[in-house]
């Protein structure tokens, strides 16, 4: 049975929104996606070929704009940086760099060197994968696990404050940050930002 795009949103509207939170933990921002995704759906329905793959088709579209967000978040971590000195060494505004360098240098190898040359160095991640000798797959998963293990060593220890699209507006230090009490620290092997 044929779906219009009116009635797609209608069937999908509720679970897509908890979907999409369920991966951003934010009402606000898991709105824009949803809205992002809705307007997706209705710009590429043509392009469904096959009814009986509505489903997987409608999540995939918003699994892409979870992650056009988390590369426009990383577009604004490399607009903050201030230079990158002789050492490879990022450096950004001191704000966000009393949060965010510790983060990166305390992720295992592959998944720092997998964030490093994708997010900060803007390697495709087809690129990243050829020059690794990984499956596109592999490498997809090695990104996405990278940005997930940073945002849960960063957000346990920063507060990001940003607008509804997600630009970030400024970050500060938790004052109940695990990071000021060694027995709370995230599991990474985390090391103080003070």
């Amino acid at each position: 049975m044929a779906h219009g795009t009116a009635e797609i949103t209608k069937l999908f509207h509720t679970k897509l929104k908890g979907f999409i939170f369920n991966r951003v933990k934010n009402y606000d921002l898991a709105n824009d996606i949803l809205q992002d995704t809705l307007i997706k759906i209705h710009g590429k329905y043509h392009t469904l070929n096959d009814q009986d793959k509505l489903k997987s088709w409608v999540y995939q579209i918003a699994r892409n704009s979870i992650i056009d967000h988390h590369r426009k978040a990383v577009q604004e971590l490399k607009k903050a940086r201030v230079s990158l000195d002789t050492e490879n060494e990022i450096s950004l505004n001191n704000d966000l760099a009393k949060c965010i360098i510790p983060f990166i240098d305390e992720l295992p190898e592959k998944y720092r060197e997998a964030l490093l040359l994708t997010g900060i160095e803007g390697l495709s991640q087809k690129d990243y994968a050829l020059k690794m000798g990984l499956s596109y797959t592999g490498a997809k998963s090695r990104v996405q696990r990278a940005r997930v293990m940073l945002k849960e060593l960063f957000t346990s220890c920063c507060e990001i404050q940003a607008d509804a699209y997600g630009n970030i507006l400024g970050v500060r230090e938790r004052a109940s940050s695990p990071c000021r009490r060694p027995d709370l620290r995230p599991s990474y092997g985390f090391s103080s930002i003070e």
